[in-house]
């Protein structure tokens, strides 16, 4: 009997001197809910799971099996497992929570479609930072991390190449990477070699990276009544430059969530921010921001809909610290903002521009 994938990847190297053996717990079931990256194991009179056991351990693996269960707040419990019609006890990893909203039963082929690709990536980070952050840091950031994993997976489908080289990511020799910083962001360090165009490789260059998500960004638009949605915030971009004015005027944007859809966090973002619901989305466009340095990329989004009357509000959820002010401005005064200065973010002045050579077709079908 193998590992699965997954458990190899928790397991690291030692993984392949293990020798699993089928194994079914009683009284617990695993359940799951529709964001679900990762089933919970939890108590269930009548419940049978089945599962592997995992005997002689080595305490270094034994160290990577606990840590990452620490990071979906699971914990080792003596319990009984049965194993070829006999009882004896092992440790079983037990959600730690019971208010978890877990109330459906695990589907592992679902899983297995929608979410696997996802949490072998995520775990391979998260088994990355063993010994960088204790495990009771995990759950903190856990969001982020997932996050990064579906970036990476959205990434792997790729882009058009009509114009541009068709040399590939796998062309590439990466000899070395080192993460230099892991906050609620990530720098890299890549040693590598990359094809040229006259056809050789390079030499071993040293590049950084700034590691991010993906992001969803949506111009809220009344096309009835013409006039734009902006979200004004205090902004750490231009504070660390050294802006002497760090609040934007921008659309409004959000993190991607592992599981969603760009679409989804358009829609999603426009209610926590402005607490508006939309009622159509036209997709502007979708870019890297910086791909000189950063990972991070945008997918650009106008949002119909009706808008307020009163020209400021306040908006941004308390859970997450923001202090957010709305602005609704008629069109024309918004695109002055780009002539003007004002507006001095790429994803502002892309959407009023788009909205520019847009907004005869929107305010026909009004």
């Amino acid at each position: 009997m193998g590992l699965p994938g997954l458990i190899r990847d928790i397991c690291g190297p030692m993984a392949q001197a293990l020798a699993p053996v089928p194994a079914e717990v009683q009284g617990y079931r695993l359940s799951s809910r529709e964001d679900c990256w990762f089933p919970m194991l939890l108590a269930a009179q009548g419940g049978r799971v089945a599962g592997i056991l995992l005997s002689q351990v080595p305490p270094d693996v034994m160290e990577r099996l606990t840590y990452f269960a620490a990071g979906l707040q699971h914990f080792p419990t003596a319990t009984d497992v049965v194993v070829e019609g006999r009882i004896i006890k092992a440790q079983v990893f037990l959600a730690g929570r019971t208010d978890t909203g877990f109330d459906a039963a695990w589907d592992a082929q679902a899983w297995q479609a929608r979410w696997e690709p996802l949490a072998r990536d995520a775990v391979r980070e998260m088994m990355g930072h063993q010994g960088r952050f204790s495990a009771a840091e995990l759950p903190q950031r856990l969001p982020m991390i997932l996050s990064r994993a579906a970036a990476r997976q959205a990434a792997a489908m790729g882009a058009p190449r009509a114009v541009r080289s068709d040399m590939s990511h796998a062309m590439v020799e990466d000899i070395s990477e080192t993460t230099c910083h892991a906050g609620f962001f990530l720098t890299r360090e890549h040693r590598l070699r990359h094809p040229r165009f006259d056809g050789t490789m390079s030499t071993p260059v040293t590049r950084e990276v700034f590691v991010a998500t993906d992001a969803a960004i949506v111009l809220p638009y009344d096309a009835r009544r013409d006039r734009v949605l902006l979200v004004e915030q205090f902004r750490m971009g231009p504070y660390g430059r050294g802006d002497q004015y760090p609040w934007m005027l921008e659309p409004v944007a959000g993190r991607v969530d592992p599981g969603e859809t760009p679409e989804q966090t358009a829609r999603r973002e426009c209610v926590e921010e402005a607490g508006l619901i939309l009622h159509g989305l036209e997709h502007i466009a979708s870019y890297y921001c910086s791909p000189g340095c950063s990972t991070e990329y945008f997918h650009t989004y106008l949002g119909l809909c009706d808008l307020p009357d009163k020209s400021r509000g306040k908006g941004g959820l308390d859970s997450e610290d923001e202090d957010i002010r709305t602005h609704v401005l008629n069109f024309d005064d918004a695109l002055r903002l780009c002539s003007s200065g004002e507006a001095d973010n790429g994803p502002l002045i892309l959407s009023l521009i788009w909205l520019k050579a847009e907004r005869e077709r929107l305010r026909a079908v009004a």
